[in-house]
């Protein structure tokens, strides 16, 4: 009988913009006034935040921690890199199967209109993967490094002051012979940004 795949996967983006407070310094005869004020100047060119992925079904774990930190170059180019941490469970295998994939990437995004932008993002992760002794129940493992080039764009709109919902789908270019990926498969990414 075949078993039931129960699956949920939940990718969650967090982006925040940080907007730098102003403050001066009047000085009289008797004392020091500080002025703090929201600065008139433009907001913050740094955004930083992240995704968080979690994944699970049957006898398979996976969570995922990717933080990141980004420059605006201009209203529309920014550039920024991403470090990544996996950590995998997979009870299907006798012992159970269990790793860390980690890595990190750079990337640069240009908003063609507020709503819509493009995406190039060098990813470059380190996988450990099962390499044979499966049906003999004692694997052999092996850690590879996998380079990507991901290519698309995205969708984001305002749902708030200052809040944006958007979703993500790039593919990899290149199609290492190593990435534990099937070819073309989208990597797709969904959530909310504050200041993005």
């Amino acid at each position: 009988m075949k078993k039931l795949l129960l699956g949920l996967i939940i990718p969650i983006g967090l982006t925040f913009a940080s907007n730098p407070l102003e403050t001066s310094k009047t000085e009289t005869n008797d004392s020091v006034v500080v002025k703090t004020e929201e600065s008139k100047q433009s907001p913050s060119r740094w955004y930083y935040g992240g995704n968080i992925g979690l994944s699970f079904w049957n006898d398979y774990f996976y969570i995922s921690v990717q933080p990141l930190a980004a420059y605006k170059v201009t209203p529309q180019w920014s550039i920024g890199g991403k470090i990544g941490y996996a950590y995998i469970s997979d009870k299907r295998y006798d012992p159970t199967f269990n790793s860390s994939n980690y890595g990190g990437s750079i990337f640069t995004r240009y908003r063609f209109v507020p709503q819509f932008y493009g995406s190039a993002e060098f990813v470059y992760m380190s996988y450990e993967q099962i390499t044979g002794g499966v049906i003999s129940g004692n694997y052999q493992t092996d850690r590879v490094w996998v380079p990507f080039l991901l290519l698309g764009g995205g969708f984001s709109t305002l749902v708030g002051p200052n809040v944006w919902a958007y979703v993500e789908v790039m593919f990899d270019v290149l199609q290492d012979s190593n990435s534990p990926y099937n070819d073309w498969d989208p990597f797709v990414t969904f959530g909310v940004g504050v200041g993005f």
